[in-house]
């Protein structure tokens, strides 16, 4: 059994996109026993091994035939969570609903990971994340003044308004389990998720203290926080919010007479005068002169620098999977076991799950299972 704090919890994820599988990592990372199921083709040609199926198993089942369908309820009988992540009704379709399985198992929880949500208009249409944030409102806020909306690679709706509300609502359901007895169907939405990640925004644009897109505090609008090109065309990113901070920077850079910040009207002349500052040295220079400092200044890293940083060495945030570099589980859980970061492997041990040796044997030779 694998070890952690969700160690002895069986998690089922079918395969898909980015947000499913992130879910599944993240318990997984925590001891969750995770069992990727995929098409058979997928992973008889090669089985997924990146970065987010790390420590876990994967299997491949024919959903589109009764007898896949029969498998994977008999897998769904011994779990204790499904990951699902088509279109709404698909998975009725396939026999394989909330309601199949909580036939089987009433204990299961059942968290349902699409972009619009299981109700709704658009519940039935296709999106990406760019489609989930615009709808929410949140794309509309991102970027500089006076250009177009910025996304933000695809953080905001897949990842963290998606998988990792997915997550969370796992953890709900597994906690209000231990209460109930019961399971719970979970309905994650990236369009709701990335919602309330801007809960403190809605607020601030009904009551009219956020103003339109790069205007503001934290949006590149303020001169306190914003990235500025260095001599060798690298960057810093300043986040000198508070007075103190502010005034440790000023210290450092040896400025002097500039306008008052605390004057909206001052921003683009404060900006462009710490903009003409930092082109004067290098960023390894201007990383020499902040470096211990309160000034809330840090040197704008490639993922590649990333990993060697000097801070994220002493942490060990980065370690070796296979052949790739990735990040440790987050948050770390001090005084548990170390996570089982391994590659994902195929599933070997089909009886461990409730499948019996000679079935998959006949599903195998049917090309039912892989």
């Amino acid at each position: 059994m694998r070890e952690g704090p969700l160690a002895g919890v069986r998690v089922l994820e079918l395969a898909g996109l980015a947000p499913g599988p992130f879910a599944g990592m993240m318990l997984a990372d925590h001891g969750a026993e995770v069992l990727r199921v995929d098409r058979v083709k997928a992973v008889t040609d090669r089985p997924r091994t990146d970065v987010m199926d790390r420590g876990k198993q994967t299997v491949g089942l024919d959903l589109k035939s009764p007898e896949g369908v029969r498998a994977f309820k008999e897998l769904a009988r011994n779990a204790d969570v499904v990951i699902e992540v088509f279109r709404p009704g698909v998975a009725e379709r396939l026999g394989i609903g909330p309601a199949d399985l909580h036939e089987i198992n009433p204990r299961l929880v059942y968290g349902r990971m699409t972009g619009w949500g299981q109700d709704g208009p658009l519940a039935p249409t296709a999106g990406h994340d760019i489609d989930y944030i615009a709808v929410s409102g949140i794309l509309s806020m991102l970027g500089r003044a006076g250009d177009k909306p910025t996304p933000p690679i695809n953080i905001l709706g897949d990842f963290a308004g998606g998988g990792l509300m997915l997550a969370y609502g796992v953890l709900l359901a597994l906690f209000e389990r231990e209460r109930t007895g019961k399971g719970r169907v979970i309905d994650a939405a990236m369009v709701d998720g990335a919602s309330i990640l801007f809960a403190m925004f809605h607020h601030g644009v009904q009551s009219g203290f956020w103003g339109p897109r790069g205007t503001n505090l934290l949006d590149t609008g303020a001169p306190m926080y914003d990235t500025y090109e260095t001599a060798d065309g690298q960057f810093m990113a300043v986040g000198s919010l508070e007075p103190q901070f502010w005034d440790e920077m000023v210290r450092l850079m040896e400025l002097s007479d500039l306008p008052d910040r605390g004057d909206k009207q001052q921003w683009p002349a404060l900006k462009a005068r710490l903009a003409e500052a930092f082109l004067s040295k290098t960023r390894a220079e201007w990383e020499a002169v902040f470096d211990g400092s309160d000034a809330c200044v840090s040197p704008v890293l490639t993922m590649g620098e990333a990993v060697d940083h000097p801070h994220n060495v002493a942490r060990e945030s980065f370690v070796h999977v296979g052949d790739y570099r990735q990040p440790v589980p987050a948050p770390r859980l001090l005084g548990a076991p170390a996570p089982d970061l391994s590659p994902a492997t195929r599933l070997t041990d089909l009886a461990a799950w409730g499948l019996d040796a000679a079935e998959a044997d006949k599903l195998r030779e049917a090309g039912v299972l892989a």
